[in-house]
């Protein structure tokens, strides 16, 4: 029986690995998430026994990872904004850029009576979710049409007990919704060009979920007009914008009518948010 210090270094010999390599974090993902052992308690708890099964069951998710799986899909769950999600083939992983779009969202409704938002091209519900539990008194709609990702929005909505209405649906045909205060959208942004160089790990997330058309902008040119009837006068559209995007995004919010238009960045310096106000 081997104990967890010889299973972790196992694991970084079979990886060819070092110490100080990045994919370390991900070995020590999977002995945490099969032994309940973090990397800062190896030191101490190194000399415990690992029951056969458990063995076994930390290989099955090793050899998943060198196979070229994500990470996030081969622990079956992701953190955003301090929230776990359900993440899985099939569903977008949330990622930290698009936290920069949840801090705005919920800047934006703070101070609002039971502010009414939705949520479009929901997949796992990481903005839905954030915004019904972080914004006090928030409603939040999320749409999405894929019919793998929804399984995990209901998990994720569910297991949080969000106060979010799921609906299935094109983003480019709104369903009939009440007057909102904020429409937010990570939509597909990613031109044919970039969907043909995509890093291997990103080729696992679904397509639809990331290819914006031939230049990338085939939502942003559609959403503003169809769900800018929806808004509130005064309400705010949102979206995440990729890479060197955001001044054109921002032309065609302007372009639909939207004043006070701007532009957010990320934690990288990189325009990640545009913003345009419906007006009154």
């Amino acid at each position: 029986m081997m104990t967890c210090n010889e299973l972790y270094q196992e694991a970084l010999s079979r990886a060819g690995l070092k110490r100080t390599d990045p994919g370390v974090f991900d070995i020590s993902c999977f002995m945490e998430k099969v032994l309940g052992i973090s990397r800062f308690q190896l030191p101490i708890r190194g000399n415990d026994p690992v029951p056969t099964e458990k063995e076994q069951e930390f290989f099955v998710l090793f050899f998943r990872w060198q196979s070229g799986e994500p990470l996030q899909y081969i622990l079956g769950s992701w953190e955003f904004y301090g929230l776990p999600f359900f993440v899985g083939p099939g569903v977008l992983i949330p990622r930290q850029d698009t936290e920069t779009l949840a801090e705005e969202a919920l800047h934006y409704l703070k101070g609002r009576q039971d502010p009414l938002a939705a949520d479009v091209c929901s997949g796992s519900g990481c903005l839905a979710c954030t915004i019904a539990l972080k914004c006090q008194g928030a409603s939040v709609y999320a749409l999405e049409l894929s019919s793998q990702a929804l399984p995990y929005l209901q998990k994720n909505v569910d297991a949080l007990k969000a106060d979010v209405k799921i609906l299935q649906g094109d983003a480019f045909f709104p369903p009939e919704l009440p007057p909102l205060d904020l429409v937010v959208c990570n939509p597909p942004y990613l031109s044919r060009p970039e969907m043909e160089t995509l890093d291997d790990l990103v080729k696992w997330e679904p397509e639809m979920a990331l290819s914006g058309g031939t230049d990338g902008y085939d939502f942003y040119r559609s959403l503003p007009s169809v769900w800018g009837k929806l808004l509130k006068p005064g309400g705010a559209l949102m979206f995440e914008t990729g890479y060197q995007q955001g001044q054109k995004v921002k032309k065609i919010l302007e372009e639909n009518g939207f004043i006070k238009t701007r532009l957010v960045q990320d934690a990288a310096g990189i325009e990640r948010v545009a913003i345009g106000i419906k007006s009154l």
